[in-house]
């Protein structure tokens, strides 16, 4: 509702400023604006917008450049704007906010407390409402860091995350789904996954996420062959003509808080295990998945490095789940390199296709991972015994069924042009002496990618061509880089020329591949 006093205040007409602020709510005011002078509104603090009955929360920036808003305009960004949901010169309403009640909790938090479920549905309702800054949401994403949250607190964050948005429903008493927690380039294992379980019978509505941090997400990698930017009603349309969708989550609303928190998350480098969980697990249930199965791969330069850290976490995930009543099933893999030879999104769609088409080129490493978690998934089915899961994966990717049922996902999803070579200026690095490849760094590899342009630019990346334990003479080349501009071309060669990521020596040197338990 309206606060008590907007309307008593001169209104100011609406402007869409054409400014993408991610994940945050800003408006502008001029700074020769009468409301401006006469209410005493500073730079950055949060104000109050009316306007039709509706209100949204935003950060206010002032501005001398009326090419930006005159004097009797209100400016919001895109986000802003969209949230509003109004025309341009709409009257809207200007006011001071109050500071949202929920950073009581945030400070107990920074003191040290443990905190209730009734916390946090008031933190996540206030964030997801935009009444938090960004400094605010570090605060709190710090505390929690700090002071620890401990496994009901972490229950509870899930659910009220899960609240914070819209839950997809289907009729179905199993609807699978499967995630990895990351770290790991070129590991495409979910979109070989979905067309093997669809066309077992199951239903798998697989939504997932565009890359932040890595050089491509399953998302970034999907929109190389078909549309993505489904809406719900759009992924129920795709799912009940194929059993199964690869969309992007983003535009289903569900668990926003999490989205928010991740944009603030990610640029500060945190990485809460607790934060962790509530996310993965709430965007699982509120996308309808009844039943998940969880790859954590651990390796030297993968998110998690230690045996005991995936045991760890596979005991929180399992506690979390049981009591969200969701059946979760956790792989721990080898993380030792990355899966796969193509990092990138046309790269790595490339695999895929390559793996669907039982193509002679196929990696290898990518064909197995995605049949033994594929097989995991169909030992969900209770008429598939224990031990099956693998063979009939297997059987409905070497028949073409597997093939078959991607085609159907891209046709209702809607096909896009195939083009899945590299972009086309290249550069191998070499091998400096001879020897055997003892380690591969997977956050090294990464980068090179991501300064190389992926994903945003999509034909761009790196191509392994060398694997771990493999034979090397000096001068063999390791990877070729692909880039689209000769600018994002040259940052990945110093990349690369400052570390190329691998190691060469003696077989006895060889990292440690971790067993799938």
């Amino acid at each position: 509702m309206p606060s008590s006093n907007s309307n008593q205040k001169a209104p100011l007409k609406l402007r869409r400023v054409g400014i993408d602020t991610y994940h945050e709510n800003v408006a502008y005011l001029h700074r020769n604006c009468a409301l401006y002078r006469a209410e005493g509104f500073q730079a950055l603090s949060k104000i109050e917008i009316n306007a039709e009955g509706k209100r949204i929360f935003a950060v206010l920036n002032v501005v001398d450049d009326e090419t930006i808003v005159c004097e009797d305009e209100l400016g919001l960004t895109e986000q802003a704007f969209t949230q509003l949901g109004l025309a341009e010169g709409s009257l809207t309403f200007v006011a001071h906010t109050e500071p949202p009640a929920s950073m009581d909790a945030v400070r107990r938090k920074i003191d040290g407390s443990r905190l209730t479920l009734k916390d946090f549905r008031n933190i996540t309702r206030d964030i997801t409402e935009n009444r938090y800054s960004k400094m605010e949401m570090a605060a709190f994403l710090v505390a929690s860091v700090q002071s620890g949250m401990d496994r009901e607190e972490i229950l509870y964050l899930t659910r009220a995350m899960i609240e914070s948005g819209e839950q997809i429903h289907w009729d179905d008493t199993l609807v699978a789904d499967k995630h990895c927690i990351g770290g790991i380039p070129g590991n495409r294992t979910t979109m070989l996954i979905v067309p093997i379980v669809a066309a077992h019978g199951l239903l798998m509505p697989k939504t997932s996420s565009r890359a932040i941090t890595s050089p491509a997400g399953t998302a970034d990698t999907m929109s190389v062959l078909a549309e993505v930017n489904l809406s719900p009603t759009q992924m129920h349309q795709v799912v009940s003509q194929t059993h199964a969708c690869l969309a992007w989550g983003g535009r289903a609303h569900l668990a926003p808080a999490d989205d928010i928190l991740i944009s603030v998350e990610r640029p500060l480098g945190i990485d809460s295990e607790g934060q962790m969980i509530a996310s993965i697990l709430s965007k699982k249930i509120a996308a309808g998945a009844t039943h998940l199965l969880l790859d954590i791969p651990v390796g030297p330069t993968a998110k998690v490095r230690h045996m005991n850290q995936a045991l760890r976490l596979r005991k929180l995930f399992e506690y979390i789940g049981d009591r969200l009543g969701i059946h979760l099933e956790v792989v721990i893999s080898d993380g030792s390199q990355p899966v796969g030879r193509g990092i990138g999104p046309a790269l790595e769609a490339r695999d895929v296709m390559q793996v669907l088409e039982n193509h002679p080129d196929a990696p290898s490493d990518l064909r197995q991972k995605s049949l033994r978690l594929a097989g995991r998934i169909l030992e969900f089915d209770p008429d598939v015994r224990g031990g099956q899961g693998y063979g009939i994966a297997r059987d409905i990717l070497e028949d073409g069924r597997a093939l078959k049922k991607m085609q159907d996902i891209i046709q209702a999803q809607g096909k896009v042009s195939e083009v899945m070579k590299g972009a086309p200026l290249t550069k191998e690095i070499y091998a400096d002496h001879s020897g055997i490849v003892t380690s591969i760094n997977n956050l090294q590899l990464a980068r090179i990618a991501r300064l190389a342009g992926a994903p945003l630019d999509k034909q761009s990346g790196v191509d392994l061509l060398k694997k771990l334990g493999e034979p090397v003479e000096k001068g063999d080349p390791l990877y070729r880089i692909h880039a689209e501009f000769p600018a994002d071309f040259s940052f990945a060669k110093s990349k690369a020329a400052e570390e190329s990521g691998y190691r060469i020596g003696k077989a006895d040197e060889v990292t440690q591949s971790y067993m799938e338990v």
